[in-house]
């Protein structure tokens, strides 16, 4: 992995929290923001993985949404704020850095932020990139043509999933997320070796890491999956075909319901970010649906 000092990261006032972002690459080349899933750092965007998008010919930005990373942290269990604060603070990164609009990059919950953004603030977005999401949601009894999450992850939910480790024991937590990945990754296997790394720099760099589980207490956000129709930017879905938690009909709803979006399937990967396995497929599409500015 790249040093940090490569790509010094800010510290933001937006909304009255502080978010910590990282740009790679040529300012003036077109922007190119990466919003990560629930509980996660921006450290999940691998470092090498941000570089060849940058080599490509963007402007590439992560950040640690609020209670990740260095970003403002709140206690544990008492998230003041609700989903749209999510959806206002990458409206908020792209105003402090003087971007007009971007080409968005979302995973997961990210992807359900993705949405909110081309569905409430279209000029903002100049191409869509949705990976591992949904128009819905797992099991969402509102939305019966998603396919629910396997049988096996659903058991592991109904009896409680894992117990949440000693956040101050920085080996527990490392054991904690590798445990994580291996029960929503898919075929491909996961890299533990790599995972601990990853891992590690996310706990070396979060005061308050107990506090991203405040992002699986959210509330508020409209559902967007009935306007989905009105977007009107590129859009390209990458799905992964073993997704136990949102199996590959979410990501074949979305391409139907946003007109004109490119499915691509990653075979073999489950609920988690492109695997390395997967780099050359997902960033040679993403650079293809970013490619020029918004007119």
């Amino acid at each position: 992995m790249n040093d940090h000092q490569d790509h010094p990261e800010q510290l933001l006032k937006i909304n009255g929290v502080e978010l910590c972002a990282q740009t790679f690459g040529d300012p003036a080349a077109p922007a190119l923001l990466l919003i990560g899933g629930a509980e996660a750092s921006m450290d999940w965007w691998d470092d090498e993985f941000c570089e060849r998008l940058a080599a490509g010919g963007r402007h590439v930005i992560r950040y640690d949404t609020r209670d990740t990373g260095r970003s403002t942290t709140f206690p544990p269990g008492e998230p003041p704020y609700g989903n749209d604060a999510l959806l206002a603070d990458a409206v908020g990164l792209l105003d402090e850095l003087g971007i007009a609009a971007a080409h968005i990059v979302g995973v997961s919950m990210g992807g359900g932020i993705a949405q909110h953004l081309a569905v409430h603030h279209p000029g903002r977005v100049a191409s869509l990139t949705l990976i591992a999401t949904s128009p819905g949601g797992p099991g969402d009894p509102n939305r019966p043509d998603l396919p629910p999450m396997s049988a096996e992850l659903a058991k592991r939910f109904a009896e409680g999933g894992d117990e949440a480790p000693d956040w101050s024991d920085r080996e527990a937590v490392i054991a904690y997320y590798i445990e994580g990945e291996l029960t929503f990754a898919g075929a491909i296997p996961v890299d533990e070796e790599r995972l601990r790394r990853v891992v590690g720099r996310v706990w070396d760099r979060s005061p308050s890491l107990a506090s991203a589980q405040n992002h699986w207490q959210l509330a508020g956000g409209e559902p967007v999956r009935a306007r989905l129709g009105e977007i009107e930017v590129p859009t390209l879905v990458l799905h992964g075909t073993a997704d136990p938690l949102l199996p590959y009909g979410h990501g074949e709803a979305l391409a139907r319901e946003i007109p004109g979006a490119r499915l691509v399937p990653l075979e073999g990967v489950g609920h988690q970010m492109p695997p390395p396995e997967l780099w050359d497929i997902a960033i040679a599409e993403i650079l293809s649906v970013s490619e020029g500015e918004r007119p």
